[in-house]
């Protein structure tokens, strides 16, 4: 597999990310996750269609069967499902904790990718699975020491399902986009304004079940930011995931090192605590990517 034809991209991919988390950090803070997901995605769909326009690459990328379609619609429904999850996981738990949490994502698309691609762990491999999981376990008595509670909190809860759903919408993207061979610009664009639609409907539906509790949506820069930067991280990664011969659990577990941008950037704009222990965590987590990056 030629490492130099999807490395570049996706590193890009990763460093976007890592922005992408902060801001997504700052914009539900004090936000309720319904419209704020829909408002960013709404600016980073403008974005994408404002760059396609001015490339002249919009109606290319607008060209699509009925199939296609509904493949990338059922990929805009798994990743608006995961999203729902993790923006609202994000708002209760310090960023230290979860972008690392949402770094695990790519041990769960290695473990999808030995059973749809029958790829068989090797000792090494599984040598970096249990250092990815000692990671993890730090995390976990890391956030004890803030009073969560990994079994019982809540956002605990919905990062982990967001986490899994990211992961199976990983797996799917192999398949739309190497299988199936959509054109990365047709994903990406009817992946966006499919997510516009499905944020919009849930964010009508969460308008009616309002109570005078419920946080006041406040329009930020920070919500914009993170549409257009997932945009352009998305744009490098669908570029990666598109060559031939790629694995998706490699592209995964590289892409994934943005949680070394959410980590540092995170723990100095927002003063979080508890971070010697969640760096040990930090570099176990890294250690484990870094091998199975390598063997591949």
């Amino acid at each position: 597999m030629p490492m130099e034809n999807f490395l570049i991209p996706t590193l890009a991919s990763a460093l976007l990310l890592g922005f992408y988390d902060v801001c997504k950090k700052r914009a539900v803070q004090n936000n309720p996750i319904a419209p704020t997901l829909f408002w960013s995605n709404l600016c980073g769909s403008l974005f994408f269609i404002v760059i396609m326009l001015i490339s002249g690459h919009l109606a290319s990328a607008s060209q699509c069967t009925l199939p296609q379609y509904g493949f990338i619609f059922g990929k805009a429904l798994l990743v608006g499902a995961s999203w729902a999850c993790v923006y609202y996981a994000m708002r209760e738990l310090p960023i230290s904790i979860a972008a690392p949490v949402r770094a695990s994502s790519p041990l769960w698309v290695f473990i999808g990718s030995l059973i749809f691609y029958r790829e068989i762990p090797g000792v090494v491999q599984a040598a970096a699975m249990l250092l990815i999981f000692g990671g993890y376990l730090i995390f976990a008595l890391s956030g004890k020491l803030e009073n969560i509670d990994f079994k019982r909190h809540k956002g605990i809860h919905a990062l982990l399902l967001g986490t899994l759903l990211g992961s199976a919408a990983a797996l799917y993207d192999k398949y739309l986009l190497n299988t199936v061979q959509i054109p990365p610009k047709t994903v990406q664009f009817y992946f966006a304004l499919n997510l516009i639609l499905i944020l919009g409907a849930n964010c009508i539906f969460c308008s009616f079940r309002k109570n005078k509790s419920q946080l006041k949506f406040k329009m930020h820069w920070s919500v914009a930011a993170t549409g257009i930067l997932l945009i352009a991280a998305d744009f490098c990664y669908f570029y990666a995931v598109s060559l031939p011969d790629i694995h998706i659990s490699v592209i995964s577990l590289v892409r994934r090192s943005n949680c070394i941008v959410s980590f540092a950037l995170g723990a100095f704009i927002f003063r979080e605590k508890h971070l010697s222990k969640k760096i040990i965590a930090m570099v176990l987590i890294l250690l484990g990517v870094a091998l199975l990056a390598l063997i591949k």
